[in-house]
């Protein structure tokens, strides 16, 4: 089994924050893949389902974010569960919005909930970080990630979320990459060219340059009448 953590805060007060990105993500892939419904268990909304031939755990954690590795830590020990089993989701300052990474261990950069899942599981397990911008100065971090995303972002959030759905079979898998193409196909499709072509040059035999036309002005204009 699998178990898939998005971080969030509980509520519908903060159902639309920056922050809940990774709650988002969830509902997305549990809608889209036919999830059992949610139900609470761990200080938790957990769902079941299947992604590819991986048995998947949702897990949205109903501590508020700072103590979400409360949650995280039970749900591992009841289901007997390694750290490389859990990928979590959450929200990254240091991405521009729209942008997704998948990580494997590391530092927790100062966020919270991953503070939190650290001093309960250790560092190693593995991370979507999903990249809401950064508001340009720290003291503006918390209002910022504790806003609602705006309607103006609604187009690439809507891309992003449905990325994350479709990727989340290799996610499950363990195939960051084939994951991030997934995303990428959404978020950043390629286009077809527009531009017509150039045309052609004639390249002029080496040492041979193109002599100046000694006709006036006048007399080019007339040639094209004749």
């Amino acid at each position: 089994m699998k178990l898939f953590v998005g971080l969030g805060n509980p509520g519908g007060k903060y159902a639309r924050n920056r922050h809940n990105i990774g709650f988002m993500a969830l509902d997305q892939i549990a809608s889209d893949h036919g999830f059992s419904p949610w139900k609470s268990k761990f200080q938790a909304q957990i769902c079941e389902g299947m992604l590819g031939g991986a048995k998947v755990l949702l897990l949205k954690p109903q501590t508020f974010m700072n103590l979400s590795g409360q949650s995280v830590g039970e749900a591992m020990r009841f289901y007997k569960l390694s750290v490389d089993d859990v990928m979590v989701l959450h929200d990254e300052l240091d991405l521009v919005p729209g942008k997704c990474r998948v990580k494997q261990g590391g530092g927790h950069a100062g966020h919270n909930g991953l503070r939190s899942i650290h001093s309960h599981i250790g560092a190693d397990y593995g991370r979507v970080r999903l990249g809401i911008g950064h508001p340009g100065h720290k003291d503006a971090v918390a209002g910022y990630v504790l806003r609602d995303f705006p309607k103006a972002d609604e187009v690439w959030l809507n891309d992003l979320m449905r990325g994350i759905s479709d990727g989340a079979a290799s996610l499950a898998a363990g195939d960051g990459g084939r994951f991030m193409n997934a995303v990428a196909l959404r978020t950043a499709p390629p286009r077809s060219s527009t531009s017509k072509p150039k045309a052609p040059q004639t390249a002029k035999p080496e040492g041979i340059e193109a002599q100046p036309d000694p006709r006036s002005p006048l007399e080019k204009l007339m040639s094209k009448f004749k």
